[in-house]
């Protein structure tokens, strides 16, 4: 986790894990390996848009961006690389998805100064490529990063979402298999809900 600058609009002061935007070029960045098919159909339920290909891509990518962590497999990339991912091309990897999770999303509540309707992925540490200590290649949106136990993360500034999360994860640790359901926290104008993403019984 890191720490967001006290200048900043939305959650200034907060610890936070790394996150951000989809950028237009992650849908097409090559994946090493996919996500998981479940994790997959989990995020193209109750969504206007298919992100399943773009989401963990963005996930990857901000992973690297704000805290120089690589989760890639040693390869060359197929064509012309985003520029957005030049660095994560320039250590010899090709991105994966496979070792992601989809398991949190939420949707910020009304009256906010900005509003995000965010995706949680859980991973084992040991996919990540090279040190896991090693955060210079970080960019400057996060300060004081570092990996926090479970057990003392609430000593910390959090934003009340990331502690919802934090349970979840808490749940999960461990276990390897993504979740059959994603608890879903939706909050609009008329009302919030604390849902479950189910769909439908896959088949293997």
């Amino acid at each position: 986790m890191g720490q967001r600058g006290a200048s900043a609009a939305f959650m200034p002061n907060k610890f936070v894990f790394p996150g951000g935007a989809v950028d237009r070029e992650d849908a097409e960045v090559p994946m090493a390996a996919p996500l998981s098919p479940l994790c997959a159909t989990r995020l193209r339920e109750d969504s206007a848009r298919d992100l399943s290909a773009a989401l963990p891509a963005a996930a990857v990518r901000e992973l690297w961006e704000e805290t120089g962590l690589t989760l890639g497999v040693p390869g060359s990339w197929p064509g012309p690389t985003p520029q957005a991912w030049h660095g994560f091309a320039d250590r010899g990897l090709l991105p994966t998805a496979a070792p992601l999770q989809f398991v949190f999303r939420a949707i910020t509540p009304p009256g906010r100064p900005r509003r995000f309707d965010a995706r949680f992925f859980l991973l084992d540490a040991g996919a990540i490529a090279g040190d896991l200590d090693d955060f210079s290649a970080a960019e400057d949106e996060l300060s004081h990063l570092q990996w926090i136990p479970l057990d003392e993360v609430r000593r910390f500034d959090l934003p009340f979402i990331t502690e919802v999360v934090l349970a979840e994860v808490a749940a999960r640790t461990g276990d390897p298999r993504p979740p059959a359901s994603v608890p879903f926290f939706r909050n609009d104008d008329e009302e919030s809900l604390f849902l479950r993403i189910k769909g439908h019984p896959l088949t293997d």
